[in-house]
Protein backbone atom coordinates (compact mmCIF):
# COMPACT_ATOMS: atom_id res chain seq x y z
CA UNK A 1 0.00 0.00 0.00
CA UNK A 2 2.71 2.68 1.00
CA UNK A 3 5.87 2.46 -0.69
CA UNK A 4 7.61 4.56 1.60
CA UNK A 5 7.55 7.20 4.52
CA UNK A 6 9.13 10.35 4.59
CA UNK A 7 8.93 12.36 7.62
CA UNK A 8 10.66 13.76 11.45
CA UNK A 9 11.89 11.03 13.25
CA UNK A 10 9.88 11.04 17.02
CA UNK A 11 10.71 8.29 18.86
CA UNK A 12 13.07 5.18 18.34
CA UNK A 13 13.28 1.67 20.11
CA UNK A 14 14.62 -1.37 19.45
CA UNK A 15 12.16 -3.08 17.27
CA UNK A 16 10.01 -0.04 16.58
CA UNK A 17 10.44 3.88 15.59
CA UNK A 18 7.55 6.63 15.07
CA UNK A 19 8.09 8.75 12.57
CA UNK A 20 6.06 12.13 12.23
CA UNK A 21 4.58 12.30 8.88
CA UNK A 22 2.67 15.89 8.81
CA UNK A 23 1.98 15.84 12.31
CA UNK A 24 0.24 12.61 12.31
CA UNK A 25 2.71 9.99 14.32
CA UNK A 26 3.20 6.45 12.33
CA UNK A 27 4.63 3.42 13.97
CA UNK A 28 6.73 1.56 12.04
CA UNK A 29 8.20 -1.77 12.79
CA UNK A 30 12.18 -2.16 12.32
CA UNK A 31 14.92 -4.29 12.68
CA UNK A 32 17.77 -3.80 15.26
CA UNK A 33 20.43 -3.18 12.46
CA UNK A 34 17.93 -0.22 11.32
CA UNK A 35 17.51 1.31 14.25
CA UNK A 36 21.37 1.16 14.87
CA UNK A 37 21.45 3.24 11.17
CA UNK A 38 18.24 5.64 11.60
CA UNK A 39 18.92 9.24 11.86
CA UNK A 40 18.48 10.69 15.58
CA UNK A 41 15.23 12.01 17.07
CA UNK A 42 14.14 15.50 15.66
CA UNK A 43 16.07 14.37 12.08
CA UNK A 44 14.45 13.93 9.13
CA UNK A 45 14.09 9.94 7.21
CA UNK A 46 12.74 7.41 4.65
CA UNK A 47 12.47 4.40 5.17
CA UNK A 48 10.64 1.73 2.38
CA UNK A 49 8.11 0.38 3.60
CA UNK A 50 6.23 -2.87 3.45
CA UNK A 51 2.31 -2.98 4.93
CA UNK A 52 1.01 -6.24 6.77
CA UNK A 53 -2.75 -6.43 6.81
CA UNK A 54 -4.44 -9.06 8.85
CA UNK A 55 -7.68 -9.39 10.50
CA UNK A 56 -6.46 -7.83 13.71
CA UNK A 57 -3.48 -6.02 12.91
CA UNK A 58 -2.44 -3.74 10.33
CA UNK A 59 1.46 -2.77 10.23
CA UNK A 60 3.66 -1.07 8.68
CA UNK A 61 7.97 -1.91 8.39
CA UNK A 62 10.37 -0.24 7.33
CA UNK A 63 13.90 -0.20 6.12
CA UNK A 64 16.91 2.20 5.06
CA UNK A 65 17.30 0.78 1.53
CA UNK A 66 15.55 -1.41 -1.40
CA UNK A 67 18.07 -3.74 -0.24
CA UNK A 68 16.30 -4.51 2.86
CA UNK A 69 13.27 -4.60 1.80
CA UNK A 70 13.54 -6.85 -1.01
CA UNK A 71 15.48 -9.69 1.37
CA UNK A 72 12.38 -9.09 3.41
CA UNK A 73 9.85 -9.53 1.37
CA UNK A 74 12.09 -12.66 0.09
CA UNK A 75 11.84 -14.07 3.37
CA UNK A 76 8.35 -13.59 4.34
CA UNK A 77 7.46 -15.51 1.64
CA UNK A 78 8.60 -18.96 3.46
CA UNK A 79 7.28 -21.21 5.52
CA UNK A 80 7.78 -20.55 9.16
CA UNK A 81 9.70 -17.00 8.84
CA UNK A 82 6.45 -14.60 8.27
CA UNK A 83 7.46 -10.71 9.00
CA UNK A 84 8.27 -11.37 13.06
CA UNK A 85 11.08 -13.51 11.81
CA UNK A 86 12.14 -11.94 8.69
CA UNK A 87 13.45 -8.88 11.16
CA UNK A 88 14.50 -11.00 13.69
CA UNK A 89 16.91 -12.05 11.06
CA UNK A 90 17.89 -8.14 9.57
CA UNK A 91 18.49 -7.86 13.95
CA UNK A 92 20.92 -9.99 13.61
CA UNK A 93 22.73 -9.46 10.57
CA UNK A 94 22.75 -6.88 7.56
CA UNK A 95 21.02 -7.39 4.00
CA UNK A 96 23.91 -8.58 2.27
CA UNK A 97 25.29 -10.87 4.88
CA UNK A 98 21.68 -12.59 5.49
CA UNK A 99 21.77 -12.91 1.40
CA UNK A 100 25.52 -14.41 1.11
CA UNK A 101 24.36 -16.80 3.86
CA UNK A 102 21.38 -18.02 2.40
CA UNK A 103 23.45 -18.34 -1.11
CA UNK A 104 26.68 -19.59 0.66
CA UNK A 105 24.19 -22.35 2.90
CA UNK A 106 25.58 -21.18 6.19
CA UNK A 107 23.14 -22.33 8.37
CA UNK A 108 25.18 -21.62 11.88
CA UNK A 109 25.13 -17.93 10.76
CA UNK A 110 21.26 -17.82 10.47
CA UNK A 111 20.87 -19.43 13.36
CA UNK A 112 22.08 -16.65 15.43
CA UNK A 113 19.01 -14.47 14.95
CA UNK A 114 16.14 -15.08 17.42
CA UNK A 115 13.48 -17.27 17.22
CA UNK A 116 15.02 -18.80 13.97
CA UNK A 117 16.27 -22.96 14.55
CA UNK A 118 17.97 -25.17 12.35
CA UNK A 119 14.89 -26.51 10.72
CA UNK A 120 13.98 -23.47 10.07
CA UNK A 121 17.50 -21.93 8.63
CA UNK A 122 17.39 -25.02 5.80
CA UNK A 123 14.18 -24.26 4.86
CA UNK A 124 15.17 -20.72 4.02
CA UNK A 125 18.11 -21.46 2.55
CA UNK A 126 16.22 -24.54 0.44
CA UNK A 127 13.62 -22.20 -0.31
CA UNK A 128 15.55 -18.92 -1.62
CA UNK A 129 19.04 -19.67 -1.88
CA UNK A 130 18.41 -19.98 -5.96
CA UNK A 131 16.55 -17.30 -6.01
CA UNK A 132 18.97 -14.75 -4.86
CA UNK A 133 21.66 -12.62 -6.16
CA UNK A 134 24.89 -11.13 -4.27
CA UNK A 135 26.02 -9.06 -8.09
CA UNK A 136 26.50 -5.61 -7.53
CA UNK A 137 26.28 -5.46 -3.63
CA UNK A 138 29.36 -4.91 -1.67
CA UNK A 139 29.43 -9.19 -1.21
CA UNK A 140 29.44 -9.39 -4.94
CA UNK A 141 32.11 -7.25 -5.55
CA UNK A 142 34.64 -8.92 -2.79
CA UNK A 143 33.58 -12.52 -3.86
CA UNK A 144 34.64 -11.74 -7.52
CA UNK A 145 37.82 -11.07 -6.23
CA UNK A 146 37.97 -14.62 -4.96
CA UNK A 147 36.71 -15.90 -8.04
CA UNK A 148 33.65 -17.19 -6.45
CA UNK A 149 30.32 -15.37 -5.84
CA UNK A 150 29.18 -18.43 -3.82
CA UNK A 151 31.68 -19.35 -1.35
CA UNK A 152 34.85 -17.21 -1.68
CA UNK A 153 36.87 -20.31 -2.28
CA UNK A 154 40.71 -19.63 -3.00
CA UNK A 155 43.65 -22.12 -4.20
CA UNK A 156 46.22 -19.84 -1.72
CA UNK A 157 46.36 -21.67 1.49
CA UNK A 158 46.68 -19.34 3.79
CA UNK A 159 43.42 -18.02 3.06
CA UNK A 160 41.83 -21.83 3.65
CA UNK A 161 43.78 -21.69 6.81
CA UNK A 162 42.78 -18.50 7.80
CA UNK A 163 38.98 -19.10 6.93
CA UNK A 164 38.87 -22.71 8.68
CA UNK A 165 40.49 -21.43 11.82
CA UNK A 166 37.62 -19.04 11.97
CA UNK A 167 34.82 -21.11 11.64
CA UNK A 168 36.74 -23.52 14.27
CA UNK A 169 36.38 -20.68 16.70
CA UNK A 170 32.33 -21.29 16.09
CA UNK A 171 32.08 -18.50 13.21
CA UNK A 172 29.88 -19.39 10.52
CA UNK A 173 31.46 -19.93 6.90
CA UNK A 174 30.13 -17.03 5.20
CA UNK A 175 30.87 -14.71 8.08
CA UNK A 176 34.60 -16.29 7.99
CA UNK A 177 35.14 -15.71 4.71
CA UNK A 178 33.86 -12.13 4.58
CA UNK A 179 36.15 -11.32 7.51
CA UNK A 180 39.10 -12.82 5.24
CA UNK A 181 38.08 -11.17 1.84
CA UNK A 182 38.06 -7.82 3.28
CA UNK A 183 41.53 -8.05 4.54
CA UNK A 184 43.83 -6.28 2.79
CA UNK A 185 46.33 -7.72 0.97
CA UNK A 186 45.41 -11.11 2.31
CA UNK A 187 47.67 -13.20 -0.43
CA UNK A 188 50.55 -11.68 0.88
CA UNK A 189 49.86 -12.59 4.37
CA UNK A 190 50.97 -16.15 6.25
CA UNK A 191 47.83 -17.80 7.94
CA UNK A 192 48.40 -16.50 11.54
CA UNK A 193 48.51 -12.55 10.93
CA UNK A 194 45.44 -13.13 8.08
CA UNK A 195 43.47 -14.59 11.43
CA UNK A 196 44.40 -11.50 13.77
CA UNK A 197 43.56 -9.14 10.79
CA UNK A 198 39.87 -10.91 10.45
CA UNK A 199 39.39 -11.16 14.08
CA UNK A 200 39.38 -7.55 13.75
CA UNK A 201 36.78 -7.66 11.10
CA UNK A 202 34.51 -9.64 13.37
CA UNK A 203 33.83 -6.49 15.99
Amino acid sequence: MFAYVRGIVADIAEDNCVIDVHDVGLNVKISAQTAMRLPGVGEMALLYTYTCVREDAFQLYGFLSKNELDIFKQCILVSGIGPKGALALLSAMDADSLRFAIISQDVKAICRAPGIGKRTAERLILDLKDKLSIEGSQLGQEAAAYGSATAFRSENPQIQEAVEALVSLGYGQSEASRAVSQVENAEQLDSGALLKAALKKMF
